[in-house]
């Protein structure tokens, strides 16, 4: 059969005047959100009344309920979206839950679903200003809003990213852009000695993979050992700098930790700024989980030292408690970071005089409307508002640490974030591995039990269980009922 023939013919002889099949009009689309909102109101009304995880693995049912979705057919909506709500509330951790005292996973505002929604059905295209200007604006409006409660320079300019590892990546391509000038068309190749990178051993290990990507290796990453507050080193730093210096390698890039993930650790930021200035070296924060605390006048004091960075990441799908995901990076160097991903082509629409095109300045090409949930919760709350629900957080922080103590439990991290690590004195005297699998135990029994979820972690070296405040929704009461079933895990295994 001819091309031309193919592309002549219609789906079961239909007219190209009438709609097509994905098309059922706008009165019918806002009946199905309708209805999605009604369900997802009812969802976020009653998670509190079930368990926060399931007892159980469940691949074997969720695989035998997917063999029903052949797509050969249409099934009516009306009919998928419950079934679609019940599999995820029954086979899923519920990070919407008041006792998930989880991984930096919030409970969303619901002016961040809504601008999820917004965003969704008018679908501006970010890649190219002309396109979208005003979903450009309100992005970068954000980003300039919280560069400013940062304390960074007026010339910082940045961008929304899928998450903490790719604005950590942006500073890794933009460090190396600003330190070797034959990066941008040489690549590593072209330099005179292997580059090397600082970081916390504390810290997210998404530096590896960043190093893995960038082609750097992951033996270019310098995990610093923390000290006793677990906090990066600066005694270690110093020693192992020299090292690399005397080897020949090329040091370029020190990144400090505002708020790690295993013990909620706040670098010695303005040690770290004063380091990287002696040495030459473009120091990045990483503090896609603290940095929320710039909108707090009492708490913003925790991060000082932010403000002298060259980059800086924070999440608002962390402690912003806005939907998946939302990273933002953003640095004092604008022309640096135009440097680092600037490109021409054709098909492009021309420049936008006075306003660049998100993709020569970002990872990303195409790019969806990830700031307006952001937007819409400042807009709607106004800082004073998130600051208040920050300092809330750490006072229940300061709550959980207190009754854990009074229940015979021992903190073993040193944070005023709302991050509490904690050991049972009995099985912390005994070996690491020993040790671990008990502190392992308790935190799956109390996982399965579904009254809360928590975690296992190693802190410097040391097994414990980690408990962090992450959900607006989190109240006294809640902080009361995981004490109590951390109790009773530990009764339980060592009955």
């Amino acid at each position: 059969m001819a091309e031309t023939e193919i592309m002549a013919r219609t789906p079961g002889g239909s007219s190209l005047e009438a709609p097509g099949p994905l098309d059922i009009g706008a009165r019918e689309g806002a009946r199905l959100l309708a209805d999605v909102v009604a369900l997802v109101g009812r969802h976020a009304e009653t998670v509190a009344e079930g368990p926060v995880a399931p007892a159980e693995p469940g691949t074997g049912k969720i695989r035998d309920w997917l063999d029903g979705y052949r797509f050969d057919a249409a099934r009516p909506a009306a009919e998928v979206v419950p079934e679609i709500i019940r599999e995820l509330r029954s086979w899923g951790v519920q990070t919407t839950h008041p006792r998930y005292f989880g991984l930096f996973n919030p409970t969303p505002t619901w002016w961040g679903v809504a601008g999820e929604l917004i965003a969704a059905a008018v679908n501006p295209q970010l890649a190219a200003y002309s396109h979208a200007e005003a979903a450009v604006e309100m992005e970068r409006h954000v980003l300039r809003f919280l560069a400013a409660r940062l304390g960074m320079p007026g010339t910082t300019e940045g961008s929304f990213t899928v998450g903490g590892a790719e604005a950590n990546l942006t500073a890794v391509v933009v460090a190396l852009t600003r330190r070797f000038g034959s990066y941008a068309e040489s690549g590593l190749a072209g330099l005179p000695a292997r580059p090397v990178l600082y970081a916390s051993a504390e810290s997210h290990l998404a530096w590896l993979k960043i190093a893995h990507l960038t082609g750097l290796g992951r033996d270019a990453v310098r995990l610093v050992p923390a000290d006793a507050a677990h906090r990066l080193d600066g005694e270690r730093l110093r020693r192992m700098h020299q090292a690399d210096l005397d080897a020949g390698r090329a040091p370029f890039l020190l990144v400090g930790t505002a708020g790690t993930t295993g013990g909620g650790a706040l670098d010695p930021l303005p040690e770290l700024a004063r380091l990287a200035d002696e040495w030459g070296l473009h120091f990045h924060v990483d503090a896609a989980w603290a940095g929320a605390l710039a909108l707090s006048d009492r708490l913003r004091p925790l991060l000082d030292g932010v403000e002298r960075a060259d980059s800086v990441t924070v999440d608002a799908h962390k402690w912003l408690s806005a939907p998946m995901g939302a990273g933002m990076f953003l640095t004092p160097h604008p022309e640096a970071l135009a440097d680092a991903f600037r490109v021409s082509t054709s098909y492009m629409p021309p420049d936008t005089e006075g306003a660049a095109d998100p993709y020569t300045t970002s990872v990303q090409w195409s790019r969806r409307f990830a700031g307006l949930k952001v937007f819409l919760a400042l807009a709607a709350v106004g800082r004073q508002g998130f600051a208040e629900q920050l300092e809330r957080d750490v006072e229940l922080g300061v709550l959980l640490a207190r009754r854990l103590a009074e229940h015979g439990w021992s903190r073993i991290n040193d944070t005023p974030l709302p991050l509490v690590c904690v050991v049972d004195p009995g099985a912390d005297a005994l070996d690491r591995e020993r040790s671990a699998r008990w502190h392992a135990a308790v935190a799956a029994h109390v996982v399965r039990s579904g009254r809360a979820w928590i975690s296992p972690v190693s802190v410097g070296g040391r097994p414990a269980v980690r408990l962090c405040v992450t959900s607006h929704r989190t109240r006294a009461q809640d902080v009361e009922d995981v004490v109590d079933a951390l109790g009773r895990a530990r009764d339980e295994v060592n009955g």
